[in-house]
C-alpha cells in the first residue's frame, strides 16, 4: 500500500481530519494512515521542493531544469544524528586521545578557513580532518587484541573507516555551493546516506551495548537496532533537493525518481532486516542453535519477529518495490502477518513465558499449553485487528468482544484466579471490548476498576505473605507502590481522553505515576542488594531498564503534548522528572534522582516554559530572570552533598572546600546561561555579571582558597568526610601551605574583569580609578611576597610598592587623566629605582636571616655558605623574573597605546581630506571608521593628539627604557637558568620588537623624512618593523648580536602626515 504523495491522483482518496487510528477496513482508511504519518514536516518536506526553482543561478539552471533540482536545506539532518551521532561518539572513545586531539585540531583550522568565506578550503579541511582522524585511530587502537582474530578486526577496521566516511559525506551535504555547483553528487551523497547508515548504525550500537552488557541476548540487540534504522530510512521519502510540483507530473503522481532509495536498495534493507540477526546469531551460536527447544525458538524469534515488523511497515509504504497493487499487498499483510503471529506467539509461550513465569501459572499440563495459547494468541489477535482497523461492523464488534472475554478468563484462570470469581475478569474484558468498539469512556474506567481489583489479588496472593526485605524496604511496601503505579498506568489513558477542561487531570496523574516510577527505580537502581539467604549481590534492576522507561515515557510526554493532553508546564516536570532518572547510571548517590530533578527544573523553565519564539509574552521579565537565576543558586545549594560525592569519587579523596564551592558557582553559572542567551541577550549587563560568575568558578577551582567548613556548607555528610581518619592513617600528617594569598589573587584578577566589562566604570571616574589601580597593586603584591617571599618580611612593603607603581602606570597609561601624563614618569622612575635597591636588599636580608637565626642546624660552616649563597641565588632569580614581567608589561602597554594614537591620527587625517575633497564622513568613511570617531566623540577622555603629544612625549622613551631593562633581565635570566644557551636567543630577540622611535635613545627608526614631520608629530612612532637580529654562533658557545634596523616600507614613505 503507497503513501498518498506516491499514488496517482485518480486514486488519492479522501482524507478525514478524524480519523485517529489506523483501519484497514477499506482503502480510504488506510490512506489516511498513511498521511498522518508522512505530515510531519521532516518526512514530508514540501516546502523545500518549491522554492528558489524560478531563478536558479546561471552556471547550473541547465542541470536544475532538467533533474527538477531544488537547491535546499538538508531535511533529514535530525534523522542521521539519531544515527551518526552516538557512532562518532564511540567511535571517539575508542580511539582515544590521539583521535580527539587529530579531529579537534582539523575541525578548528576548518573553521577558521570557513570564517574566512573559503568554503572549497573548508569542505577539503573537514575531509582531511576525518582523514587524519582516522589513520590516528589505526595506530591508536588494538583491534587486534580485542577480537584475537585477524578477520573481525580487518572487518571491524573496515566497520569503523565506513562510519568515518559517512559522517563525512553527511558533512558535505551541509555545505551550500556543493547543492549548486553539484547537483547530481549532492543527490547521489543523500541516496548513499540513506542506503549504507542503516547497517554502519545497526552493526556500530550492537558493538557499543555488547560491550556494555555483554554478550548474551546481543543477536536481539542487532534485531532492535536493525528494526529501528529501518523504520528510520528504509521507508520511502522524497529527496530533499527535488521539488515536488505535483500539477507537472503525472495526474499529480510522484516520480519514483524522487524517492530517495530505488528498488534495488530497498530490497538490500529488507534482505538486511529479515537474515542479519539471524546469521549473526547463528555465526555465534552455532554449537548450541539445535541443543534445545529454546534455541530452536531463538532462530524462530529472529527470523519472524522483524518479518511482522516488515509487514507493519509496509502500510506506510516499505513495499513499495514489490507491487503496488492495494488488494495484492492487503493479502500479503493479512496471509503473512498471521503465519508470523502464531509462531511469535509459540515461541514466547516456550522461549519466555514457561521458561521465566511457570511458576505463576497454576494450571497443571496440558490445560496449561493451551490456555496460555489461548491467552497469548487471541489477544495478539485482538490487538492486530483493532490495529489494523479491522474492526468496523457489528459482526467484527460480536467477534471481538467474544475474544476479549474469552482471553480475559484464559489468562484469569492460568494465574489462578478463583472459579467463583471468573465472572470478574471476564466483565473487565467486556467493558475494554465495549471501549474499544464503541468509545465508549465510561467503559474504560469499568475497565479500570476492575483491572485494579484483579492485580490487587495477584499482587496478595503471590507475594504478600513473604518476608523479604528488597532494595532497603519490605516487600509489602514494595507491593503497595507497584499497584499504585500500575493503576495510575491503566487510568492515565482514560483520563487523557476526556474533555480539554479536565487535562489537569491527566497531568496529576502523569506526574504521580512518574514519581512513583523515580522512587522504586531508585530504590531498585541505588540499593541494588536483596536480603534473602544470603543473595547480597544479585542485579535486582539491570541499567537498560532505566534507559528504556526513560526513552518510553520522554516519548509518551512528547506525543501527549502534540496532541494537546497536556500543558507546557506538566512537560516540563515530566520531562524534569523522567530525565533525571539517567542521572543513576554515572553518579553512585541515593538521592541522586531527586537532587537531579530539582536541579533540571531550575535551569530547564528558559528552554520549556518560554520556548514560543513566536509570542512576545513567552520572553522573560526581568524579575523573572532574577526569581530564576535565584532558584538555581538554591537547588544548586540543595545539591552540594550530591555534588561532593561525585567530586569525592573522581579525585579518591575528599574535595577541598574551595573546590565544592568553585564547582557549585560554576554550575551555576553554566545554569544560568539559557536565562541570558535565549532571554536577556539583548542586556549587556546580564553577560557581563555571568562572565564573572564562572570565572569566579573556575578561579575557586583552580585556586581552591581555604573555606570555614562551618560557615559555608552545614551539611553533616561533609563534616562526616571531613572528620575522617582515612587520609591521617594514609598520607600522613603534612605541612600545610598557607593558602590565604589565594583569596588576593582571586580578587585581582574578578577586578580585573570587573574593570574590562565594563561593571566597575573606571574609564569615567578618575578617582575610581585611581583606588582600583591601588588596589590591585597591594593585592599584587601581598600576594607575591606571601607566595614567594615569605621569609624576608622586610622587602613586603618594597614588593608591594612596586606592584602598586606598576599597576598606577599600566592603568593610568591605558585611561589618562589630567595629569597622569606628568606623573607618570615619576611613576616610572620610581619603579626603575626600586629595582637596583630591591635586588640588593633582597641578598643582605636573607643572608643576615639564615646567619643570625642559624637555619641550617649544626651543619658546616662551608656548607652553611653554600646553602646561604644557593637560597640568595633562588630569591634573585625571582625578583628579576618579577621585574622583567613588569618591564614587559609596560613596554607591551606603551607599544599598544602609540599604535593606537597612529590609528586615530590617520583617521583625523582622513577626515579632514575627505571634508575638503566635499564629501561628508558619512559618505567619505567606511562603516568601521565613522565608528571609531563615535566612539572617540563618546569616550570621556579629553585628550587631542596634540595635547598628548606636548605633554605625553615621554611615552616612547619610558618604552624604550622598558624594552632594554627587560631585555636585559632576561639575558640575566638566560645565563643563570640555562647557562646561557645559543637557541634563548630566538625567544629573546622579539622582545626587541617593542622599541619605539624617539628623539634621544633610538632616533633612527626611521628615515631622515621623519624629521619633516611638525613638533605636534615628533613623538609619535613611525609604523616600522625590527628587522632580523643576525645570530652568530662560535664555536667557543659565544653569542654576538646586531640589530638592524629597516627604513620604513614605501607605504609610510609615501603617506605621511601633512
Amino acid at each position: 500500500m503507497m503513501p498518498p504523495e506516491l499514488q496517482p491522483r485518480s486514486f488519492r482518496p479522501y482524507i478525514s481530519s478524524s480519523v485517529s487510528a489506523p483501519s484497514f477496513s477499506n482503502y480510504n482508511n488506510a490512506s489516511s494512515s498513511y498521511s498522518s504519518f508522512s505530515s510531519e514536516p521532516e518526512a514530508n518536506p514540501n516546502s523545500n521542493f518549491t522554492a528558489n526553482l524560478s531563478s536558479p543561478p546561471p552556471s547550473s539552471s541547465r542541470s536544475l531544469k532538467n533533474s527538477r533540482f531544488s537547491p535546499s536545506s538538508f531535511a533529514y539532518n535530525a534523522r542521521l544524528a539519531i544515527a551518526l551521532v552516538p557512532c562518532a561518539a564511540f567511535l571517539l572513545d575508542l580511539g582515544g586521545t590521539a583521535v580527539v586531539a587529530t579531529l579537534t585540531l582539523g575541525l578548528m583550522i576548518a573553521y577558521i578557513i570557513d570564517s574566512l568565506n573559503f568554503k572549497s578550503g573548508a569542505f577539503f579541511g573537514v575531509w582531511f580532518s576525518l582523514i587524519a582522524a582516522q589513520i590516528a585511530f589505526f595506530f591508536s587502537t588494538s583491534l587486534y587484541y580485542t577480537f584475537n582474530s585477524a578477520p573481525l578486526s580487518l572487518l571491524a577496521a573496515f566497520l569503523c573507516a565506513e562510519t568515518n566516511f559517512l559522517i563525512g559525506v553527511w558533512a558535505s551535504l551541509q555545505f551550500k555551493w556543493i547543492q549548486i555547483e553539484n547537483p547530481s553528487i549532492v543527490l547521489a551523497l543523500e541516496r548513499l546516506l540513506f542506503a549504507c547508515v542503516p547497517f554502519a548504525a545497526s552493526s556500530i550500537f550492537t558493538w557499543a551495548t555488547i560491550s556494555a552488557v555483554g554478550m548474551n541476548n546481543a543477536s536481539y540487540y542487532l534485531m532492535a537496532f536493525n528494526c529501528v534504522f529501518y523504520w528510520i530510512f528504509a521507508i520511502p521519502r522524497v529527496s530533499s533537493f527535488k521539488t515536488k510540483q505535483e500539477v507537472k507530473y503525472h495526474g499529480g503522481e510522484v516520480p519514483d525518481d524522487n524517492l530517495i532509495l530505488g528498488p534495488l536498495e530497498s530490497c538490500l534493507h529488507t534482505l538486511s532486516l529479515l537474515f542479519f540477526p539471524l546469521i549473526f546469531h547463528i555465526a555465534s551460536h552455532y554449537s548450541v542453535m539445535f541443543s534445545s527447544a529454546a534455541s530452536i525458538c531463538d532462530l524462530l524469534l529472529l527470523f519472524f519477529i522483524p518479518f511482522l515488523f516488515q509487514l507493519y511497515a509496509s502500510t506506510r509504504g516499505a513495499l513499495w518495490w514489490v507491487t503496488k497493487n492495494t488488494h495484492q499487498l492487503r493479502s500479503i499483510q493479512l496471509v503473512n502477518g498471521a503465519i508470523a503471529l502464531v509462531v511469535i506467539v509459540i515461541c514466547l509461550e516456550i522461549r519466555v513465558v514457561f521458561h521465566s513465569f511457570g511458576r505463576y501459572i497454576q494450571v497443571p499440563p496440558p490445560i496449561n499449553y493451551l490456555l496460555v495459547t489461548t491467552t497469548m494468541l487471541g489477544g495478539a489477535a485482538g490487538a492486530g485487528a483493532c490495529a489494523l482497523g479491522m474492526i468496523s461492523d457489528a459482526f467484527s464488534s460480536l467477534a471481538f468482544t467474544t475474544l476479549a472475554v474469552v482471553v480475559s478468563a484464559a489468562g484469569a484462570i492460568v494465574v489462578g484466579f478463583p472459579i467463583l470469581f471468573i465472572p470478574l475478569p471476564s466483565v473487565a474484558g467486556f467493558y475494554l471490548a465495549r471501549f474499544f468498539t464503541k468509545k465508549s469512556l465510561p467503559s474504560y474506567f469499568a475497565f479500570v476498576v476492575l483491572g485494579s481489583l484483579m492485580v490487587m489479588w495477584f499482587v496478595l496472593h503471590n507475594f504478600w505473605d513473604l518476608n523479604i526485605w528488597l532494595a532497603g524496604m519490605s516487600l509489602k511496601s514494595f507491593c503497595k507502590l507497584i499497584v499504585a503505579d500500575v493503576v495510575l498506568a491503566m487510568a492515565v489513558p482514560g483520563l487523557a481522553l476526556l474533555p480539554s477542561k479536565f487535562n489537569f487531570l491527566t497531568e496529576v496523574g502523569l506526574i504521580s505515576h512518574a514519581l512513583l516510577l523515580c522512587h522504586v527505580e531508585n530504590r531498585f537502581f541505588s540499593y541494588s542488594s536483596i536480603y534473602y539467604y544470603g543473595l547480597d549481590d544479585d542485579v535486582m534492576y539491570p541499567s537498560y531498564m532505566v534507559i528504556l522507561t526513560t526513552l518510553v515515557g520522554l516519548a509518551l510526554v512528547r506525543r501527549l503534548s502534540v496532541d494537546h493532553r497536556i500543558g507546557p508546564k506538566a512537560v516540563w516536570i515530566l520531562t524534569c522528572l523522567y530525565s533525571s532518572k539517567l542521572a543513576m547510571l554515572f553518579i553512585t548517590s541515593k538521592s541522586v534522582v531527586w537532587v537531579s530533578a530539582v536541579l533540571l527544573l531550575a535551569i530547564s523553565p528558559p528552554l520549556l516554559l518560554y520556548r514560543d519564539k513566536s509570542r512576545t509574552a513567552s520572553k522573560m521579565k526581568a524579575w523573572q530572570g532574577y526569581a530564576h537565576a535565584v532558584v538555581v543558586a538554591l537547588s544548586v545549594w540543595f545539591c552540594r552533598e550530591t555534588i561532593f560525592e561525585a567530586l569525592q569519587w573522581w579525585n579518591g579523596r575528599a574535595p577541598s572546600d574551595g573546590l565544592l564551592l568553585g564547582f557549585c558557582i560554576l554550575l551555576t553559572g553554566l545554569a544560568c546561561i539559557p536565562i541570558v542567551a535565549l532571554h536577556f541577550s539583548h542586556v549587556m549587563s546580564a553577560k557581563r555579571c555571568l562572565v564573572l560568575v564562572v570565572a569566579t568558578g573556575l578561579l575557586f577551582i583552580l585556586m581552591q582558597p581555604p573555606i570555614p567548613l562551618s560557615w559555608t556548607y552545614r551539611s553533616e555528610v561533609i563534616k562526616a568526610a571531613r572528620q575522617s581518619a582515612d587520609d591521617i592513617s594514609i598520607y600522613g600528617f603534612m605541612a600545610s601551605k598557607p593558602t590565604w594569598p589565594a583569596w588576593l589573587l582571586i580578587m585581582a584578577i574578578l577586578l580585573t574583569l570587573a574593570a574590562v566589562t565594563s561593571i566597575i566604570p573606571i574609564k569615567y571616574i578618575v578617582e575610581l580609578r585611581a583606588v582600583y589601580s591601588i588596589a590591585m597593586g597591594i593585592a599584587l603584591g601581598v600576594y607575591i611576597s606571601a607566595e614567594f617571599f615569605l621569609q624576608a618580611a622586610v622587602l613586603h612593603a618594597l614588593i608591594v610598592v612596586t606592584m602598586v607603581c606598576a599597576s598606577v602606570f599600566v592603568v593610568f597609561t591605558h585611561f589618562p587623566s589630567a595629569s597622569s601624563t606628568k606623573l607618570l614618569p615619576w611613576v616610572f622612575a620610581l619603579l626603575v629605582a626600586l629595582f637596583p635597591v630591591t635586588y640588593l636588599l633582597e641578598g643582605q636580608v636573607r643572608i643576615k636571616s639564615f646567619l643570625g637565626d642559624n637555619a641550617f642546624g649544626d651543619i658546616g660552616e662551608e656548607d652553611r655558605k653554600l646553602t646561604t649563597l644557593l637560597a640568595v641565588e633562588g630569591a634573585r632569580t625571582s625578583l628579576l623574573g618579577l621585574y622583567a614581567a613588569i618591564f614587559m608589561l609596560i613596554a607591551l602597554e606603551i607599544k599598544y597605546e602609540l599604535a593606537s594614537l597612529i590609528r586615530e591620527k590617520i583617521v583625523e587625517r582622513g577626515a579632514v581630506r575627505h571634508n575638503q575633497s566635499g564629501q561628508t564622513n558619512s559618505v567619505g568613511f567606511p562603516p568601521r571608521m565613522r565608528f571609531m570617531q563615535q566612539r572617540r566623540a563618546s569616550a570621556v577622555q579629553t585628550f587631542t593628539i596634540k595635547r598628548m603629544a606636548a605633554e605625553g612625549a615621554w611615552m616612547p622613551a619610558v618604552g624604550n627604557v622598558a624594552t632594554v631593562m627587560c631585555f636585559a633581565i632576561c639575558l640575566i635570566l638566560n645565563v643563570n637558568l640555562t647557562g646561557g644557551s645559543n637557541q634563548a636567543i630566538f625567544f629573546l630577540a622579539p622582545i626587541l620588537l617593542l622599541l619605539n622611535q624617539d628623539s634621544d635613545f633610538v632616533a633612527g627608526f626611521g628615515d631622515k623624512q621623519s624629521q619633516e614631520y611638525s613638533s605636534a608629530d615628533s613623538y609619535i612612532p613611525q609604523p616600522h618593523p625590527v628587522q632580523p637580529v643576525c645570530v652568530e654562533l662560535y664555536e667557543a658557545d659565544r653569542l654576538d648580536t646586531t640589530a638592524n634596523i629597516a627604513p620604513q616600507s614605501a607605504f609610510h614613505r609615501n603617506n605621511r602626515f601633512d
